[in-house]
């Protein structure tokens, strides 16, 4: 299988330290393009059809999701590139995206290259894809965010505002939606924590992340208790009441 690629970075040195990489130790990866900045980018994605990019977040005149808001839906996969940029990370995590991290390493090189083959080997709509059209949607979009979840066979698409709340089970996290079943989600609550902190989630127990807008009311008896709008009823940990008092307070507040 061959992929056709292309390589995104403003710095000479980094495309060409990437690119001996992926000669070296990539088979099946043939490189048709390089670019330096995000108009070049731009003006490569829409003139070829690569299998594959290889695309660094900052760009110099702009960022590769700058890039990205300028295409429609995109029928390559990426693998982004970055020095730690925890805003950049955090929105590609959001939608199950890979990225590599400067100095890049090899094994994570090959591993990512294989996943991209993997995806390219099933006959339907990669899935990356859909994942890609996602954060785009994202970018573009003022409203609610998406976030992408990957189950034990599939990714699904969930708005934000949808979650109810998340329960850690053990290295997973299983999903509470709205008018629909649970999914358990191969990654652990700490992560999610992280990724959905800024959309008003608080973790009230080390098991329980919920949103504070579907809240019910709050039962002192028992320790102290959540009764989610839902119905489902979820500990309030003694570490965290002083912390679920005060966000309550505050957003009791700014009502």
């Amino acid at each position: 299988m061959l992929l056709n690629t292309i390589l995104i970075d403003d710095e000479y040195h980094s495309r060409a330290s990437l690119k001996n990489m992926v000669t070296e130790f990539c088979t099946g990866v043939h490189i048709i393009g390089e670019a330096q900045s995000a108009e070049e980018a731009t003006f490569l994605l829409q003139a070829q059809q690569p299998d594959l990019v290889f695309m660094d977040i900052e760009l110099g005149d702009g960022t590769a999701f700058d890039v990205l808001r300028s295409l429609g839906n995109p029928a390559f996969s990426i693998v982004f590139t970055t020095a730690f940029d925890q805003y950049a990370i955090r929105a590609i995590k959001f939608n199950a995206l890979d990225y590599l991290l400067k100095p890049i390493d090899i094994d994570e090189l090959q591993e990512a290259v294989e996943k991209v083959k993997a995806i390219k080997a099933h006959s339907e709509k990669h899935a990356s894809n859909k994942n890609l059209e996602a954060l785009i949607s994202n970018l573009k979009s003022k409203d609610v965010p998406t976030i992408t979840l990957s189950t034990a066979d599939s990714f699904e698409y969930v708005k934000v505002n949808q979650i109810v709340h998340c329960e850690a089970s053990g290295a997973y996290t299983q999903f509470h939606i709205k008018n629909r079943s649970p999914l358990l989600v191969s990654k652990t609550l700490k992560e999610y924590e992280q990724l959905l902190d800024e959309f008003n989630f608080f973790r009230v127990h080390q098991s329980h992340l919920i949103n504070l807008e579907e809240i019910d009311r709050y039962i002192k008896s028992d320790g102290g208790y959540i009764i989610l709008k839902d119905g489902a009823k979820v500990p309030v940990s003694r570490g965290k009441k002083d912390a679920f008092f005060r966000v309550m307070d505050q957003k009791k507040k700014a009502n």
